[in-house]
């Protein structure tokens, strides 16, 4: 398969999980945001690991000149801009909680201390937060943390392929083994996000190298493939919610069956998923991922604020994260639907305004036109 075909159902699942994430992390009293697949969403972060593996062997994995300076600038400048910008919006928004302060309304952590202390800056700004013991990997902006495990980890992808043939295959295979034994065993370097992100990310290039030879030989039958898609993704969901040992394994496994099945695009799933919409998702998704916590803490601080002025409780504190609560269940659903609305409005500004120019500058550095830019 050429390198610039791009799998578009693919690409609009990136954006589908992206949503589900904010979900994850958006907590509104009795709505959909409760649901138990939205509760374990956080899961899905993994999926975005296998599919840069999978898309990154696409595009970058038979060649056999390969030009490191050229991938360092593509992926620098397709993670950095928004990342950087947003990192100033989170320092920013702690001046804001300064002011709060001031004014009598209390957070969960006081202005630039915790995971907002300045010495998290430097690393955040470098993407290092979430490779050792210490940083804190959910420093500023959280979200951040796994897009600090795929910058590395694209580097080292690209370390891999100064080596030729089919020794690739056997390197990546060693990489997926040495992630998954320090996952399992003690380890005061480095974190286990930064392994598991290593593992799945090194899995999905495994899966490409079994699609390619699988898609040269089977010829794709609708009704065969639409089945195969539809348990796949039943036994993923099923296994996300599921409280079971080796979660992260089997969840990550399932996730290397859906990618390699919706890559063919033969079914009624991944057909669906071409439609306009969802690609429109996909292509928006890395400013969905990003700047969703940004939107959340605005939203939940309105709400704070609304409560000192109103008099009434509109927040609490849940075990995990605050919760918002309007007292209707109907207004609550409500809420929840624009805020993700909300999310991915803003979202499309960044994309247009910060991610693009950001890749415009990067080619213009290597001399290239716009091509296939996976996450």
């Amino acid at each position: 398969m050429h390198k610039d075909h791009r799998f578009h159902a693919l690409d609009s699942f990136r954006g589908l999980c992206a949503l589900a994430v904010v979900v994850y992390h958006l907590r509104i009293y009795d709505s959909f945001t409760e649901l138990a697949f939205f509760r374990h969403s956080y899961a899905l972060v993994s999926f975005f690991f296998v599919l840069s593996g999978f898309v990154l062997t696409h595009v970058y994995g038979s060649r056999m000149a390969f030009n490191f300076r050229h991938f360092f600038i593509s992926r620098t400048f397709r993670l950095f801009p928004l990342h950087i910008f947003m990192l100033g919006i989170f320092i920013v928004l702690e001046f804001g909680k300064v002011l709060a302060y001031d004014q009598g309304i209390s957070f969960n952590h006081e202005p630039f201390s915790g995971k907002s202390a300045p010495a998290q800056i430097l690393p955040n700004l470098f993407l290092l937060q979430s490779w050792t013991h210490w940083t804190n990997p959910l420093s500023f902006n959280f979200p951040a943390w796994s897009i600090s495990i795929e910058y590395y980890t694209y580097m080292l992808f690209a370390l891999t392929l100064a080596l030729i043939g089919q020794r690739r295959f056997f390197l990546w295979l060693a990489l997926c083994g040495w992630a998954f034994a320090l996952i399992y065993r003690q380890n005061e370097f480095f974190t286990q996000e930064a392994l598991r992100g290593v593992f799945c990310f090194f899995a999905g290039a495994l899966c490409y190298r079994l699609f390619a030879v699988v898609a040269g030989r089977v010829k794709p039958r609708f009704m065969v493939f639409t089945l195969i898609e539809g348990v796949s993704l039943l036994v993923a969901g099923v296994l996300m919610v599921a409280d079971i040992e080796q979660k992260f394994l089997v969840v990550c496994l399932s996730f290397c069956v859906v990618v390699v099945a919706f890559a063919f695009e033969a079914g009624a799933f991944s057909r669906l998923c071409t439609q306009r919409l969802f690609r429109l998702l996909g292509k928006l998704s890395y400013s969905i991922y990003l700047t969703h916590a940004a939107v959340l803490f605005c939203v939940v601080s309105m709400f704070m604020v609304l409560e000192k002025v109103l008099g009434v409780t509109l927040t609490f504190n849940g075990a995990e994260a605050r919760h918002l609560d309007t007292g209707n269940v109907l207004l609550n659903n409500l809420t929840a639907a624009l805020v993700v609305l909300a999310v991915v409005f803003i979202s499309s500004f960044t994309y247009q305004y910060i991610e693009l120019k950001g890749q415009a500058y990067g080619r213009s550095l290597i001399g290239r036109k716009p091509a296939l830019q996976p996450l």
